[in-house]
Parts: C-alpha cells; structure tokens; sequence
C-alpha cells in the first residue's frame, strides 16, 4: 500500500479543524499517510524569524505529495495559508497540487483557497482520499 506524504495548511487559531482532519484520515485503514504539518504542539524553532519559517515550510512541503487546506473562511485571513499556497505553486519545479477541503455544513469557503485549488472536496473521508490518490 502506498504512503502519501502530506502537508495539512492551518491556522493555529483554528488547530480543532486541523485535529479532526488528522484524525479523519487516521481512521482509515487502506490509507497511509506522513504528516509534514507544523501542529501546534510541535512548532517549528525559527525565534521568530519569518525567514526561517518560510524556509521550514519549504522543506517540509518539498518531501509532499500533496498539500490539504481546510477553507474555511477564515483562511482568507491568514498571512501562513496564503505564503504556504504561494510556496506550493511557486517553489518547486514541479508545483504541489492543492486538495482545498469544504468545511462541514460550510457553503461558503475562502476565495483565496478557492482560486488555488486543484480541487475541492467536502469534508468527507472518502472524497478527500480520492482527490489525494487521484492528483497523485
């Protein structure tokens, strides 16, 4: 069984969504996956330095598959979700695809999010393995 290497966008302000996510795809047994994220109990040590962050991130998404945002409005909001879009489709040679996922219950999702996906799924298990598999 293949293992999918992915980076999980969020806002530490809204780390629950994250959480959920992770757990959601732990749960199923025919997918395997590595998490490249930066939780928030595991931060990345830059002392502050967005440089060193940006240049963190690159290195974690360079090792991904795939790049999973919830978009939530609220990602419309966030400095991170936007750099960490522009780090996917603009560093690499070959750009990562992005999986923007549809918050439960949510019609409304973030424009930026939005204009940047590869594709959108709601926030269902089966969907959002499919899109992974199938953009891999």
């Amino acid at each position: 069984m293949k293992t999918y290497n992915l980076f999980i966008s969020h806002s530490w302000a809204y780390s629950g969504t994250y959480g959920n996510l992770v757990k959601l795809l732990e749960k199923r047994s025919y997918f395997r996956f590595r998490n490249y994220s930066v939780p928030k109990d595991a931060p990345i040590s830059t002392n502050g330095s967005d440089r060193r962050l940006h240049k963190a991130i690159c290195g974690r998404m360079r090792l991904c598959n795939v790049i999973l945002i919830p978009a939530g409005v609220y990602a419309s909001y966030s400095e991170w979700i936007e750099k960490e879009i522009e780090i996917a489709k603009k560093k690499f040679s070959v750009k990562k695809p992005v999986v923007a996922i549809r918050p439960r219950g949510s019609a409304r999702i973030s424009a930026l999010v939005k204009d940047n996906a590869d594709t959108i799924v709601g926030w269902n298990t089966e969907s959002i393995v499919s899109a992974i598999r199938d953009l891999v």
